[in-house]
């Protein structure tokens, strides 16, 4: 099949896929096209919400309708690298086994990622780049697609880790959860206080996944698409020539390379869900909130005069 075909086959099983995923989840439309998006480009993404809006939820939905294995972890403060990788233990023969933990599976829920210390979030690290783990010695490659999905509450800090920005920097996106509207909050009480049962279909197999991401690297991208992006990351920099105002005010850090990386692969998936051969500057500023939000470290100014990370980004378009 020719990479033309494979986009318009794609964006039809897109339209189903979203179908399949509103039989339980009500709106939160966007968020959901986000976690797709960041799938298909075969990135991370952390979900930061208050409790009870459905993210757990919301990801093994996902799940099931793409077909793909499932696995979720609760991160406390007593959770240890070895809950997570898997260890190896003394079998009946008195040869060591190895017995694999949880982040053997293709879609990971890593649930409250800051509650637990950084040298267990650290575990997740080699996992979420390299798509393998080192373990006593031994170098154990993950099933693809692989994709790990954090949740983090932002309200309540006593007693988290607030993640390194290695490991933030290693989730494509960073998606904001919103409360839902009321005709979408009396939907999902309807929904979800009665008996009924709702099957989700798998559309996808893990073989496909991986075909429409290969489809999707390959979408051209002009010149100076991939210059605006660049340019765009590069004005994130406060030392830079080209920091507007905004940035060299409320900025400490701005975003490295891989942002600028993402805001392309992201581009390219947005551009072919909404059924275009190649993205322009408008599929860019689409994702461009989602990629650099917590890319960029904000000083003390910005907090104490309440200006957002969205607020900035936007002025960068």
């Amino acid at each position: 099949m020719s990479d033309v075909a494979a986009v318009k086959q794609f964006v039809e099983k897109y339209k189903d896929l979203k179908q399949e995923i509103a039989k339980v989840i009500v709106g939160q439309d966007d968020v959901v096209n986000q976690i797709l998006i960041s799938v298909f480009s075969g990135g991370h993404a952390l979900l930061i919400g208050v409790p009870g809006l459905a993210k757990t939820l919301m990801v093994n939905t996902i799940s099931q309708a793409l077909g793909l294995n499932f696995k979720r972890i609760q991160f406390t403060p007593d959770l240890m690298p070895s809950d997570i990788l898997g260890s190896e233990i003394l079998d009946e023969d008195r040869q060591f086994k190895f017995i694999k933990g949880p982040i053997f599976s293709n879609i990971v829920l890593a649930d409250e990622i800051n509650r637990t210390p950084p040298k267990t979030q650290a575990a997740l690290l080699e996992a979420m780049q390299e798509r393998a783990v080192t373990v006593a010695g031994h170098h154990y490659k993950l099933d693809l697609p692989y994709f790990v999905l954090a949740t983090q509450n932002p309200i309540e800090q006593e007693g988290t880790y607030p993640l390194p920005e290695a490991q933030l920097d290693r989730f494509m996106f960073a998606i904001n959860l919103e409360y839902p509207s009321f005709a979408e909050e009396v939907q999902v009480v309807k929904a979800t206080t009665n008996d009924e049962k709702v099957n989700v279909n798998a559309l996808f197999t893990s073989k496909e996944i991986l075909e429409y991401q290969h489809v999707i690297r390959r979408i051209p991208v002009a010149d100076n698409v991939i210059e605006y992006a660049v340019s765009m990351v590069g004005k994130t920099r406060p030392n830079s020539d080209a920091a507007p105002d905004i940035v060299k005010q409320y900025i400490d850090w701005g975003a490295g390379p891989r942002a600028s990386q993402n805001l392309i692969l992201a581009a390219k998936t947005h551009a072919v869900i909404n059924g275009k051969f190649s993205p322009d500057n408008e599929d860019v500023q689409a994702v461009a909130t989602s990629v650099l939000r917590h890319r960029i470290i904000k000083n003390y100014k910005a907090e104490a005069e309440g200006v957002s990370e969205k607020q900035i980004i936007k002025s960068l378009f």
